[in-house]
């Protein structure tokens, strides 16, 4: 029987037929989003959204426009729109970049800039361009909020830092509306085009029976054990999603992935008790060797069984947390919808849905956004809506830095905060070493 990988490819290559320079294949990374945004019943995408502040009067709204028009003309990833025709995800490729800078209006004057950014992220249209730009203004503050936001279909960790650094480097060049050669653009669609056709490959490798059979058996006892969403819960004004975040010294220089994952199962257990096995997903991998780095997602997703029989000082510990991932790590390169047809073929209820996800980012591979010399102050924006119930972020660096958000209409803030505290008690010093 064909994997998934393989009946994935020959539908495309049916599709795009000699429409390859304008129909692309995704990977697996991509696939997944695609299909989650389309089986949302409010057809919303997953966005990444990057927030910084410059005193007011820094940007020059014109030469961002040119500036960011640039940028997408260089990256075929960013000048393409997610999309499924036929039944089957690819990347629309469009001749010319179609980006977009607004200016959202508020509604009314001395709205909150953080408000107009929730608003104008809400109404975000699936059929417009993958990479779009908000700039408000607060007046409180005497800044500028530029939101560079992006479709998670086309973006991961390694191309949000590239983004930004060309970005910068894009609104200094003198040339204001000079797009790239044709030639160089064409190279970089080639580029591209190889490069996800190598993780493809990868991927296509990494179906096998012996593969397939370790996920249904390693992820058998999982269910989604959120509470279905109850929107009275929800307190009266407030916004859709809740926030905390801590600041813990580095110490030893960063905090291990199994502490990490240690430390969810502490959150989890304190959100839906003990003896429950939580499904708590994460991104890993990155561009196949060989691979020119483009702006793309490569990233693929894992699933991690937080097992929250086990608490505090109690279990297998982070010893056995760490041999566990490394298995898992041997398989990672299998899709994910891939390891959901294994799960549910073995006969698990579980549809792909998490209750928790965990991302790491070190602050050294972000540089900061610099335009024309002024370096942004990188802000949060809260309240926007969360795809999971809960989901924890954590910067490493100077300082290891924690966040936690979580969708008020599945968890109550009182025990999401009990939650989160379990998260910072449980990333012990004996945790905190380079991995």
């Amino acid at each position: 029987m064909l994997s998934i990988t393989s009946q994935y490819l020959a539908r495309y290559r049916r599709l795009a037929g000699d429409r390859s320079d304008t129909l692309l294949p995704v990977t697996g990374a991509q696939r997944r989003f695609v299909l989650v945004r389309a089986l949302d019943p409010t057809g919303r995408p997953d966005l990444v959204p990057m927030f910084f502040a410059f005193p007011s009067g820094t940007i020059d709204l014109e030469r961002l426009r040119a500036a960011v028009r640039r940028l997408a003309a260089r990256h075929t990833a960013l000048r393409s729109r997610p999309t499924v025709v036929r039944g089957t995800p690819v990347l629309s490729v469009a001749a010319d970049p179609d980006v977009s800078v607004t200016v959202p209006a508020a509604p009314v004057p001395g709205e909150p800039p953080a408000e107009t950014l929730r608003r104008a992220l809400a109404s975000w249209a699936v059929q417009g361009p993958a990479l779009r730009l908000f700039l408000v203004h607060d007046e409180e503050r005497a800044e500028d909020v530029l939101a560079v936001v992006l479709d998670h279909a086309v973006c991961d960790g390694r191309s949000l830092a590239r983004i930004v650094d060309e970005l910068g480097a894009a609104y200094a060049e003198e040339a204001a509306g000079t797009l790239p050669a044709p030639g160089e653009a064409h190279a970089e669609l080639t580029a591209y085009r190889e490069a996800v056709l190598g993780q493809l490959a990868a991927e296509e490798k990494a179906e096998t029976p012996e593969a397939a059979a370790y996920w249904a058996d390693r992820l058998s006892r999982l269910r989604t054990h959120a509470a279905p969403p109850r929107p009275a819960r929800v307190p009266e004004g407030a916004k859709p999603s809740g926030a905390a975040q801590a600041r813990l010294p580095a110490h030893d220089g960063g905090v291990s992935f199994p502490g990490l994952l240690d430390a969810c199962r502490s959150a989890a257990r304190e959100l839906y008790g003990p003896d429950r096995v939580v499904p708590l997903g994460y991104p890993w991998g990155g561009r196949p060797t060989g691979a020119e780095p483009v702006v793309g997602c490569f990233l693929n997703t894992l699933v991690f069984p937080v097992d929250t029989g086990h608490g505090p000082g109690q279990g297998p510990g982070t010893e056995a947390t760490a041999d566990a991932w490394w298995d898992d790590l041997d398989r990672a390169d299998v899709p994910f919808d891939a390891v959901v047809a294994a799960v549910r073929a073995a006969g698990s209820g579980w549809t792909g849905g998490f209750d928790g996800l965990l991302t790491v980012d070190d602050d050294t591979r972000r540089p900061p956004l610099v335009l024309d010399g002024v370096e942004g102050r990188e802000v949060h924006v809260d309240g926007r809506p969360v795809r999971g119930p809960f989901a924890v972020s954590v910067t490493q660096g100077a300082e290891i830095r924690l966040r936690m958000v979580w969708d008020r209409a599945v968890l109550d803030d009182e025990t999401a905060h009990r939650a989160f505290d379990a998260l910072t008690r449980g990333l012990r010093p004996s945790d905190r070493t380079v991995r």
